[in-house]
C-alpha cells in the first residue's frame, strides 16, 4: 500500500496501533567534526565520540545510531562498546567466524593503495539498569598504518576532497 494513509484505513489495518507503542524517553548526540588519525592496530577511542545515558527503567531499551566515514592505507574497523570497552548485548556485531574481525563495519573498498570507510548503522541494546550506561566508538587499522577519520588519506586543500563528521546518538526507549 502506497500513499496517505487515513485515519479510518489507519486503525482498520492496525498500522496506527502497531505503531503508537513505544515512546522515546531521552536522546543524546555527539558529533565529531575534526580529523583523528590512527597508526595502531588495537582499537582505539574515537574522542568526542562517547556519551552517558541513565535510562529510567530496567524494561528500556537504547537505539544507538552510529555515522563514520574516515580513509587510509589500512584495512579499518569500527564499533560501539560500553565505556568499559565490553561488547554491546545487540546484534549488530557480526557473529564470531574462525580470526576474522568482529566489527560493526569495516572498510567498503579492497582497492590498493585507498581504502574507506563509511557506514551508518544502528543497533537496539539492552542494558537492563537504570544506572548510567556508557556508550563510544571505538577505532583500528590491521597493520599499524595511518588511517583517518573526518578526512580523506590525501589531504589537499581543494573541492575534490572533503572534509567528514561522524556522529553517535543515543535514545532511550521506553517499554
Amino acid at each position: 500500500m502506497s500513499g496517505i494513509l487515513s485515519d479510518n484505513v489507519g486503525r482498520s489495518t492496525g498500522l496506527i496501533k502497531a505503531a503508537s507503542g513505544a515512546k522515546i524517553g531521552q536522546v543524546l548526540a555527539a558529533i565529531k567534526t575534526d580529523v583523528q588519525s590512527i597508526a595502531a592496530t588495537a582499537y582505539a577511542d574515537v574522542t568526542d565520540l562517547t556519551l552517558a545515558i541513565t535510562p529510567a527503567a530496567t524494561s528500556s531499551k537504547i537505539l544507538w545510531q552510529l555515522c563514520v566515514a574516515g580513509n587510509g592505507n589500512d584495512n579499518m574497523y569500527a564499533k560501539v562498546t560500553y565505556g568499559d570497552d565490553s561488547e554491546l548485548t545487540t546484534t549488530a556485531i557480526s557473529d564470531a567466524r574462525g580470526s576474522r574481525e568482529r566489527a560493526m563495519v569495516g572498510n567498503i573498498s579492497a582497492t590498493s593503495p585507498v581504502l574507506s570507510l563509511a557506514g551508518v548503522l544502528q543497533g537496539l541494546d539492552s542494558p537492563a539498569t537504570t544506572s548510567e550506561t556508557t556508550y563510544k566508538v571505538k577505532f583500528r587499522g590491521v597493520t599499524g598504518q595511518t588511517n583517518y577519520l573526518g578526512r580523506a588519506l590525501t589531504d589537499t586543500n581543494n573541492t575534490t576532497y572533503g572534509s567528514n563528521s561522524c556522529s553517535l546518538t543515543v535514545m532511550e526507549i521506553l517499554a
